[in-house]
């Protein structure tokens, strides 16, 4: 079979899954290895390389997800509405590990000064570089059979998130991976019409 087909296979088979166990099929280790391969080779603008990366396992995995509810339950008063959330939460805390994606603050001022005319779009960019690092990790893991979703609570447990690991202020957070044991796999995907998105010139 070819690395296309290969590849195009792994790109359909990844999805978002929520059913999520600790009991990995692969060892913490082969995890981190993956991440660094990915911090590594993914690309960014300008080769800025911003992008900074937390894995956390076991009980710093559980901690994040306490923060995070903790966090929210302070906003959400009413019980009863923060039911769902809670709910969530607790399918997150049973998954076996959490990957925190970060772009460094003091790397996008430096390159605005050093360009200037691009100023106003390295934030974008970094952006970018950040989502390019989330989907080769979920790529990644997906290839190694373990389930991942990806979740967006930042700002409101930023600098929780800061204190509790002892993280420098200039690391933005952007987005958290959480993994594990797929206890269920994704449901049906509905897809829009692919006329509607894309269009060819040319041909």
């Amino acid at each position: 079979m070819s690395n296309l087909k290969n590849l195009q296979q792994l790109v359909e088979k990844r999805r978002s899954v929520y059913a999520l166990s600790n009991q990995l099929p692969v060892s913490n280790e082969e995890i981190i290895k993956l991440v660094e391969h990915a911090v590594l080779h993914t690309p960014s603008s300008f080769n800025s390389q911003s992008t900074r990366i937390v894995v956390l396992f076991a009980d710093d995995h559980k901690k994040l997800w306490d923060i995070t509810e903790e966090t929210l339950k302070a906003i959400v008063a009413d019980d009863e509405k923060f039911q769902g959330t809670k709910d969530k939460i607790a399918g997150f805390r049973a998954g076996a590990g959490t990957v925190l994606f970060f772009e460094d603050k003091g790397v996008i001022r430096n390159l605005q000064q050093a360009a200037p005319l691009y100023a106003d779009k390295f934030p974008i960019w970094a952006h970018q570089t950040s989502a390019m690092h989330q989907y080769a990790i979920w790529m990644a893991l997906t290839s190694l059979d373990i389930g991942a979703n990806l979740q967006h609570y930042n700002p409101v447990i930023d600098q929780k998130v800061a204190n509790e690991w002892n993280l420098t202020a200039d690391w933005e957070l952007n987005a958290q991976i959480v993994f594990g044991a797929i206890e269920q796999p994704a449901g049906d995907k509905a897809f829009q019409p692919l006329e509607e998105r894309m269009k060819v010139f040319g041909s």
